[in-house]
């Protein structure tokens, strides 16, 4: 950073933002193939095209904020607003789905038998796993703020086993959820209350993938000794975004599994 007289990053030309562009065409396309034509090939391409620009346009970030030093207080201040606005913007998509579910279940229609669940549909019971999934999710955001107080007082043992723990609960719940919708009663074409259930909770269980790989990020960072006290704001990132996939869960599990049944 000697060479300018700013604090602030000026970014190299990337190839990732196109390569990102069109794995999503790729993928949305793909998606449409499969769905009518029940071809694969172009859904496969995108997902491949996804991984390798995720891989690279990461491995280039965390060069550019730990070894290059671009990642000066004034940019990662920018780096805050931005992940903010990033979450507040994943509130909204999730509104909407809340939106959907309690406009079909606070005035049920004829269509539905007027009643909630429809007629026809057993709800799966909240006490059984979905209770322990709201626990499983609640244990991993207390193991995140354990990792985070740990990096900030420098303690790298307690980070890593911290971190380890939080993936492992991450993936322990998605292996849950998994379960759940192989045995679930319904699917997503039984009317409103499938469709509503199924992409609510469908999403979330994406964001606690995305997560799972977001902290899975982390450790391997931590391994790597990226992370010091005061320079640490991918892990900041991802433990934001983990308590965000956790209270998402806390209002699914009370309007979905409890109220909902």
């Amino acid at each position: 950073m000697a060479h300018q007289a700013h604090a602030f990053h000026m970014v190299n030309p990337s190839p990732w933002p196109l390569t990102g562009a069109a794995a999503a065409f790729s993928l949305t396309s793909g998606l449409t193939a499969w769905f009518h034509f029940n071809t694969s090939a172009v859904l496969a391409l995108g997902l491949i095209l996804m991984l390798l620009t995720m891989y690279q346009w990461w491995r280039d970030v965390v060069r550019e904020g730990t070894f290059q030093g671009h990642h000066t207080p004034p940019v990662q201040k920018g780096l805050r607003y931005g992940m903010i606005l990033f979450i507040t913007s994943e509130v909204f998509f999730f509104i909407g789905f809340f939106w959907a579910f309690y406009n079909a279940s606070l005035a049920p229609t004829p269509d539905v038998g007027e009643c909630w669940p429809p007629a026809g549909i057993t709800p799966f019971n909240p006490f059984e796993i979905p209770l322990l999934n709201t626990a499983v999710l609640l244990a991993s955001g207390v193991s995140v703020t354990w990792a985070h107080h740990s990096i900030m007082q420098a303690d790298r043992k307690g980070t890593l086993q911290a971190l380890a723990i939080t993936v492992s609960l991450g993936l322990y719940f998605t292996l849950l959820q998994a379960m759940e919708y192989y045995e679930a009663p319904f699917t997503i074409a039984d009317g409103i209350y499938g469709t509503t259930f199924f992409v609510a909770t469908g999403f979330h269980g994406l964001h606690v993938i995305i997560g799972s790989l977001f902290l899975i990020a982390c450790l391997l960072r931590q391994l790597f000794f990226h992370f010091t006290s005061q320079h640490h704001f991918g892990f900041e990132a991802a433990a934001w975004y983990w308590h965000f996939v956790d209270v998402v869960w806390l209002f699914l599990y009370v309007s979905i599994y409890w109220w909902g049944s």
